[in-house]
C-alpha cells in the first residue's frame, strides 16, 4: 500500500513540476536530448545538448558549457554594454554587426585568428529582434572552426550567445548547433 502512494506522489509532482515550467516558460519548450539554462538574474535562456556541463570561466563570458568528451565543442553567453541604450537595429544591419562581432570579439587584431562571416538572419522572436550569424574561424594554429551567434538587444545590454564546434564535426551537429542558437531568449 504504501508502495502504491509513494508511486502516485511521485507521479504527481512529476506531472505538477512539468506542468509549472511549461507555465512558466512556455516559450522554452525543451525537445528531447536538450536540458534547459534560465538566467533570471540577466534575462535570458537557452537550451543546450544533454552530456554538456557548464564551467566557470573567470573574466570572461557569463556562461559556459562545453561537451563532456569533445570540450572544444561550447556555447557561451556574453553580455555587454550598448552605447547610448541603442536597439539592436540601431547598431546597425545584421551583416554590419556580424562584421563588427567577427572583428572585436572572435578574430581581433594580433589574435591570429580570422573570421569570414558565410551567413545572416535577421527574426523577432516575442517582440525582441535577434540576428543570426554565422562565421567560419580559422585558428593561430590552423584549425578550423564553425561559430553560430544569436545576438539580441534587452534592457540596455547587448547579448551574444556564441556555439562553436570544431570544422570537422560541424556537418554531423549542424542541425543540434541551429536548435541551440536558436533556443536562445532574452526577456
Amino acid at each position: 500500500m504504501w508502495k502504491k502512494i509513494k508511486f502516485i506522489l511521485v507521479v504527481t509532482l512529476a506531472i505538477t513540476f512539468s506542468a509549472i515550467s511549461t507555465t512558466i516558460y512556455p516559450d522554452m519548450a525543451i525537445a528531447a536530448g536538450f536540458r534547459s539554462f534560465v538566467d533570471t538574474e540577466d534575462g535570458y535562456q537557452f537550451s543546450y545538448p544533454n552530456g554538456w556541463l557548464q564551467v566557470k570561466v573567470a573574466n570572461g563570458p557569463d556562461v559556459v558549457f562545453h561537451d563532456l568528451i569533445e570540450v572544444s565543442e561550447n556555447v557561451s553567453v556574453v553580455i555587454s554594454p550598448v552605447p547610448q541604450g541603442k536597439s539592436l537595429t540601431e547598431l546597425g544591419t545584421p551583416t554590419e554587426v556580424g562584421y563588427k562581432l567577427g572583428k572585436s570579439a572572435l578574430a581581433p587584431e594580433g589574435s591570429g585568428r580570422s573570421a569570414e562571416l558565410v551567413n545572416v538572419a535577421q527574426k523577432e522572436i516575442n517582440g525582441n529582434n535577434y540576428y543570426f550569424l554565422e562565421y567560419a574561424v580559422k585558428l593561430s594554429n590552423g584549425q578550423s572552426r564553425h561559430n553560430v551567434a544569436s545576438v539580441a538587444v534587452s534592457r540596455g545590454k547587448l547579448f551574444t550567445f556564441n556555439a562553436s564546434v570544431p570544422e570537422r564535426r560541424w556537418r554531423k551537429l549542424q542541425r543540434t548547433i541551429d536548435e541551440v542558437v536558436s533556443s536562445f531568449q532574452v526577456y
